[in-house]
Order: C-alpha cells, then structure tokens, then sequence
C-alpha cells in the first residue's frame, strides 16, 4: 500500500457505488447523503457510478460481477460496497452465487490487505457481553489477507468426501506483512501474528516469512506469535492489550466477527479491502440482513465508518474523515442508535439525518 503521505489532495475523486442485496441499498443510500453532505460542507466533488454486484447482478445480467462493474471500477479511486447474498440465491450454482462477485472484485483488483478497525466507545460499553472494565482502552487493528489461503484454493466434493486447499506462497504473505508494519509503526509498534503453527504447514510458512520481513524490515517493530485458539480468547479476555492483530483469511474472518463483540454491534464497524496502488473497497462487515431489509432497522454506522476509511485511505481527504468520525461519535453520545442496540433505537433515516445535520454545522464550529 502506498504511503497516503505520497498521495496529493484532491478536490475531484472518482467512486465506484456498489449498493448490492438486502440491506445493503439502505446502509448505501445513507453513505451518499453524508457523501453529499461533505461535498457541500468541505468544497470538494465526488464523482459517483452506480454499478450492480452479488445477487442484484446476477437477476439482471446472470453475472455476480458484471464486466461493467469491473471497468468502472479501473477508472475509479475506490468503491463503496452495501453487501451482497440472501437466501434468495441459495439454490443458485456454484458460478451464480452472490458471494463469487465479492471474491471475484477482490482478486480482479488485488485486494490483498483488509483493514478491519476495533475500537470501543464508552457511550457503547453497555451494549457489549464484556464486562466494562475489559473494554477500556480497546483500539486494535486486524490485518488479514485477503485473496489467497482455503477460500481461493482448490475445492471438490462429492457425496462422501470434500476438500478446501489452503495455499499461500512467501510473496503473497510478505506483501500483507509488510502493511502490518507500516500500520504498526504508525500505532504502537506491536504485531501479534496469529497462527495455527503447532499443526498447519501454512501456518509454519507464515510464522517464517512473516517473522523475517519484521526482523529484516521493521526493527522497531515488535512481533509476537500466538495460536488461533489462544487468539480467541484472549481477544475477551484482555482485548486491550493488542494493538495489530495480523493473520490469514480464514482466521481473520471469524476473529474480526469475534471481535465487533467488543463494541456491541457488527453494525457498527467498518473495513477497507486495499492493494498496493490507490484503489480500496470499502463495505461494512455486517452482511446483508435480509430479515430486516426494507423495514428502516438497518444500522448505518458500519457503512459511514467505511466511507470515513474511503477518505482517509483512497482519496487522503484526512479533515473530512476526522470530521465524519467525529460527527458519529457525537451521535453516539447522544444515544442515537439503532434498533439492533436498543429496542426504541432511530431509524436507518433518522440516524443518516442526525449525522448528517451534526456534519453540515461541523463547518462552522
């Protein structure tokens, strides 16, 4: 990933929009008013492109990943992702799943660092099945690579036997190693690689690979291992103490699910998908909730976390992000949540509008 301090400041920026199923078009909808909003409050444009993905494209192309999504986004500097599946499509074949667009946009863009952010809030404390005193002074940072391991590789089955190949090669963990300590040096300067070591052949490549590029690289960084399933339950044990959490994809998946525990929500956190150029997807990890679309109970805070994550990332609009980040916080404060946090909690809409008034006046405060 390139330095955002090499990136020049923009006024125009180009993003790919990508509202996909279920929830996925409301959460959107509300990250393109707040964009306009920050158009309007910081003087700047951003030029959006409404593209299809996932079970959307599919009913009207057959394709989960149309070539014209794909083109759009090799002109764009980014792309903003709802979330994609529902059981709409689960008798689908394997080449007509919703799912196979986000893979295919991931691996079409080499999309190899995905960036998910765990930080509590003290306004959310009571939200978590944590007691409070283990969720003071929570801000870890998951690295986890994104386009190789089990859910690329080789895959068969048939009625009595299955297999999922996990594959990695020393250049594909080497390049995400090295993003963990670039974002390691600008935090606290720790990495905590997790790994299954003691059993799995990946596992021994990665702590190898993984341990040079920091020694060789990274001096100031220190790295420390630690298997999965230690992992795990450190991470509600004493969740405080990791500042970058790096490891594959398969268990950084189900570790960064583990880990919006802390905060209350998987609705309220957000992820950047990125490659070594400018170009990042950007989506909420929350999926597509297709038992609540349509009815106003979507949480939007995910979504506008990633936009502030587009900001600062992609397009290096650092102030707009800050000021974004801010305005959330402020909601939350206030108590304005969703109904997946309290059960007299706002709607998707009237969440939007109280970030989106608090983002207009933060111009003239």
């Amino acid at each position: 990933m390139k330095d955002n301090a090499e990136k020049s400041r923009r006024k125009t920026c180009q993003v790919v929009g990508l509202p996909g199923d279920g929830i996925g078009p409301e959460v959107y909808t509300s990250a393109c008013r707040v964009l306009s909003v920050i158009e309007e409050t910081f003087g700047v444009s951003i030029e959006l492109d409404e593209q299809l993905i996932g079970g959307a494209a599919i009913d009207a192309s057959g394709d989960p990943l149309p070539p014209a999504t794909i083109a759009a986004c090799r002109k764009a500097d980014a792309a903003l992702l709802g979330a994609v599946g529902g059981p709409k499509w689960d008798g689908n074949p394997a080449d007509q799943r919703p799912e196979l667009g986000l893979l295919r946009i991931r691996a079409e863009f080499n999309l190899f660092c995905n960036l998910r952010p765990i930080v509590t809030h003290p306004a959310l404390h009571d939200f978590s099945p944590l007691k409070k005193d283990r969720l003071e002074g929570v801000d870890l940072m998951i690295v986890r690579e994104l386009t190789s391991g089990s859910y690329f590789g080789k895959k068969w089955r048939n009625d009595d036997e299955a297999e999922d190949v996990c594959r990695y090669t020393r250049a594909e963990i080497e390049r995400v190693t090295r993003a963990a300590g670039q974002i390691a040096q600008q935090r606290d300067h720790r990495i905590t690689l997790v790994d299954k070591a003691n059993v799995l052949e990946t596992s021994r490549l990665w702590r190898a690979v993984a341990t040079a590029v920091i020694e060789n690289e990274f001096p100031d960084v220190k790295m420390e291992h630690m298997y999965v399933d230690a992992a795990a339950m450190h991470l509600l044990t004493r969740p405080a103490d990791f500042d970058v959490m790096l490891t594959e994809n398969l268990f950084g998946d189900i570790l960064s699910d583990e880990a919006s525990m802390l905060c209350g929500s998987l609705g309220l956190l957000p992820s950047a998908s990125l490659n070594d150029e400018r170009f990042g997807l950007y989506e909420p990890v929350h999926g597509s909730a297709p038992d609540i679309a349509g009815q106003g109970k979507a949480n939007p805070y995910a979504m506008l976390l990633s936009v502030a994550m587009m900001l600062r990332h992609s397009l290096a609009w650092h102030v707009e992000a800050r000021a974004l980040e801010r305005c959330i916080h402020v909601c939350w404060n206030e108590g304005i949540l969703t109904r997946d946090l309290r059960s007299d909690g706002y709607s998707t809409v009237e969440v939007t509008d109280r970030v989106c008034e608090k983002l207009a006046a933060s111009a003239t405060s």
